[in-house]
């Protein structure tokens, strides 16, 4: 009779133990197989910039599934499975979020138009906002490390770090991740955080000089650009004071690079405020050009305004009669020739005076020339010798005489002072006389004749 075997309940579990990790086993080579091979088609993807291909290709592996049905039961419905990419070995996890991490930087640079045509406006808000507000760093812890802040690889941390510097406005989330990092890492040294001291914990990682490298970065990172883009100057010096994971040389550089940063910070500021005050110059100055070619022409309105004021005003004052010696006005009354006998000539007809018009008083005549003066006297002389051998050949009375001397003197004066068309009807009025004159000298000779 042959033999039989007796299993026993270890030995069935012990069976079933083997089976599963052998399937487990065979489930992550075959999971990291199709990993590696998903990574290399979204990189040529990448290398000939068909980036809505890329993120096509990756992002199924890269993606956080939601639980399985054994967690939901358990009462862990909340909860969602890590992304494939997380059963990878350590090097192709770390070569896809990477690759992620560099393709989200290049569709973030496409910029809003370029953007909208290969990915639409919203997915592509979408995916900036990953980059600008921060949230791609949640993505790849939930998705990439279970949740897990320290156990997030160093180069992915680097690029990571990386990314929001260069697309992120301001550096305090950034700071706050790398600080939590750096306290659940193995990085080394004492880490300041706030009131306290903290040390750091030797979570994941080894001592391996890539990996010190590697670490150095991170540190880099953190105290030459996003402490001191947060003002953080003093305490970014402690902490590379403070680090033991820098050897002296490296701590001397990272103190001296500080120094020089802040000079630099120093000097853009002050350069910053000039040139801050010379655009403000500059604004105003063009401000009140602006202003005054805008006032420019109410002001040569009210110019134009005024002279035409002055103007008016001053062809109203023109157009009033000059006053006199005793402030009243002056009127032009035509001088009244008298007649032989001293008396004045009656007006042939009585006409009402001339209206003042005012009008402007016309220039003054020229002088008379100096020979009118000769001709002038040389007359008056010739007629008063005539009228004066005429009264004696007649023998007139001295009245006679008296008023033919006033005649002649105001004949002269009105020769002497007169206008040309006065002068001229003067002239006929004497010829006239003188005829009359020669008349009565002609009857007075007749008489004494007789």
């Amino acid at each position: 009779m042959a033999p039989t075997s007796t299993l026993t309940y270890q030995d069935t579990l012990d069976s079933q133990y083997l089976s599963s990790s052998l399937s487990s086993l065979s489930r992550s080579r075959s999971t990291n197989s199709l990993i590696v091979r998903t990574y290399k088609e979204a990189t040529q993807l990448y290398l000939t910039k068909r980036f809505k291909e890329a993120l096509e290709v990756l992002e199924p592996i890269i993606t956080a599934q939601p639980a399985d049905d054994e967690e939901q039961t358990n009462g862990d419905a909340g909860l969602v499975a890590a992304a494939p990419v997380a059963q990878s070995s350590k090097g192709t996890r770390t070569k896809v979020w990477v690759f992620y991490l560099s393709l989200l930087h290049a569709i973030v640079d496409l910029g809003p138009e370029e953007g909208k045509l290969v990915f639409g406006s919203g997915r592509w808000r979408e995916l900036a906002a990953k980059a600008r507000d921060g949230t791609v760093w949640e993505d790849v812890v939930r998705a990439g490390y279970g949740g897990e802040e320290g156990a997030v690889d160093a180069d992915v941390v680097v690029n990571l770090a990386t990314l929001l510097i260069g697309h992120m406005n301001g550096q305090k989330l950034n700071q706050q991740r790398l600080e939590s990092w750096l306290a659940s890492s193995d990085v080394g040294g004492h880490v300041s955080f706030g009131d306290g001291m903290m040390s750091p914990s030797v979570a994941n990682g080894s001592s391996t000089p890539k990996a010190l490298a590697t670490r150095a970065k991170v540190l880099e990172l953190f105290v030459l650009h996003v402490l001191p883009a947060n003002g953080e100057w003093e305490y970014a010096k402690q902490f590379v004071e403070m680090s033991e994971t820098l050897d002296e040389e490296r701590r001397e550089a990272f103190l001296h690079a500080l120094e020089e940063l802040k000079g630099e910070k120093d000097g853009s500021a002050a350069k910053e405020r000039e040139l801050a005050e010379r655009r403000d110059r500059e604004m105003e100055e063009q401000r009140r050009e602006e202003e005054a070619k805008k006032a420019e022409p109410e002001a040569e309105l009210r110019r134009a305004e005024e002279r035409e004021k002055e103007r008016a005003s001053a062809v109203k004052a023109s157009a009033l009669p000059p006053p006199s010696a005793n402030g009243s006005s002056t009127s032009n009354k035509p001088a009244v020739p008298t007649a032989a006998n001293g008396h004045h000539k009656p007006a042939s007809t009585s006409r009402p005076p001339p209206k003042v018009q005012k009008t402007k008083a016309p220039p003054s005549p020229p002088p008379p020339p100096a020979n009118l003066y000769r001709r002038a006297s040389s007359a008056l002389y010739n007629i008063q010798h005539l009228v004066l051998q005429a009264s004696r050949n007649m023998g007139l009375g001295n009245g006679t005489y008296a008023a033919f001397r006033f005649l002649m003197f105001m004949l002269a004066f009105v020769v002497l002072t007169a206008r040309r068309d006065v002068r001229i009807r003067i002239r006929r009025l004497v010829e006239e006389g003188w005829v009359k004159v020669r008349r009565t000298v002609g009857m007075g000779v007749k008489v004494s004749y007789i």
